[in-house]
């Protein structure tokens, strides 16, 4: 990391953030679902970042698409419900129902 440029540097924490937050979202969304007990660190990682592109993708139809470079309520919220969306598609695709 010594000889990285100062946006490399920018690059790298932000991607490290949105695992973290990626992480914590997919992890409440999870609980939201009840499906904490079945996932691990890993899946709600993948779920909270997927999700937030569902969030995203969504909440554009919507007008409230929050950018990718700021970090806002907004932004959360779209993303929370976009992890829940995609945990509800899950549990139709793996159950064939909602829980």
């Amino acid at each position: 990391m010594v000889g990285l440029l100062k946006q490399e540097r920018i690059a790298l924490m932000g991607i490290i953030i949105a695992i973290i937050v990626g992480g914590i979202i997919g992890w409440l969304a999870s609980l939201v679902m009840n499906r904490d007990a079945s996932m691990g660190i890993f899946w709600n990682i993948v779920v909270g970042v997927v999700g937030s592109f569902i969030g995203r993708f969504i909440g554009g139809f919507f007008g409230i698409a929050p950018t990718l470079t700021s970090f806002n309520v907004p932004g959360l919220l779209v993303s929370f419900a976009g992890a829940v969306v995609l945990l509800l598609i899950m549990n139709l695709i793996q159950r064939g129902r909602v829980r």
